[in-house]
């Protein structure tokens, strides 16, 4: 059944006061044009607050609407909020880490400019690469079922990351270097966060300063096993291992 989001705004109560819902924009083309749903089609309609809707649809054309046949509190959100901060890397690096980060469970993803990043972009290239991730983002949710749209921010300094990523309740810094302690050990040490970080470096790694200034700020230094992993690789990897502690 296609999977759609809207604003919860979006969602109204007619005057037999049955719930009904208002698909615009790109959302009601893709309806009409591309799917072809006819009337009485049913789809479903997640309002990005944690309740979907199994609704029928009664008009097609600029706006297709919807009568709401049910509704439920979503399940397939994980207990926690997960928080990506990838290092910018260049090609379609940085659409792959988007989309496999949506589908194993993170709510938002921040790109972050480190010491040894390649990738150099101005304010209005910034932008522009901002939005098509968002749209990466969305897609990806769509495809996987999720109950929110997770966020994908502006591009952010490697130090002012840091110092938000240390604010969560757990927040992994990945490195390959030494001191480090095993994914596996500090998630049996945090039972059930409400709030994880997971800090991804470039191509190339952090640099020695750079791992020394997150741990002075409070980052969990952790290694992940004796392989080495693609940047790409790298955040998948341990949003799935955080689902099989604290979800699955």
């Amino acid at each position: 059944m296609p999977r759609f989001f809207v604003r919860a705004d979006a969602v109204s109560v007619g005057e037999a006061g049955q719930k009904q819902i208002s698909i615009i924009g790109e959302d009601a083309h893709h309806l009409t044009h591309v799917l072809r749903v006819r009337l009485g089609e049913e789809i479903i309609v997640c309002d990005m607050a944690g309740r979907e809707f199994v609704s029928s649809v009664t008009s097609v054309g600029d706006t297709v609407l919807l009568s709401v046949v049910s509704e439920r509190q979503t399940d397939t959100e994980p207990p926690y909020e997960a928080i990506v901060y990838q290092a910018l890397v260049k090609g379609d690096k940085m659409d792959t880490v988007i989309q496999k980060a949506v589908e194993t469970g993170c709510s938002r993803i921040v790109p972050v400019r480190t010491g040894r990043c390649t990738v150099k972009l101005d304010p209005k290239d910034a932008k522009k690469k901002t939005e098509r991730w968002q749209r990466i983002a969305y897609e990806a949710a769509k495809q996987c079922g999720r109950g929110i749209i997770p966020t994908v921010d502006e591009p952010m300094d490697f130090r002012l990351a840091v110092k938000e990523a240390s604010q969560m309740e757990l927040p992994l810094f990945c490195y390959e270097g030494d001191g480090t302690v095993s994914l596996r050990e500090i998630t049996k040490q945090t039972e059930h966060p409400a709030q994880i970080a997971v800090f991804i470096g470039p191509e190339g790694g952090f640099s020695v300063e750079e791992a020394a200034f997150a741990e002075s700020c409070g980052m969990r230094m952790t290694g992940l096993g004796k392989r080495i992993l693609r940047t790409e690789t790298a955040a998948v990897f341990v949003l799935a291992c955080v689902s099989a502690a604290y979800e699955l």
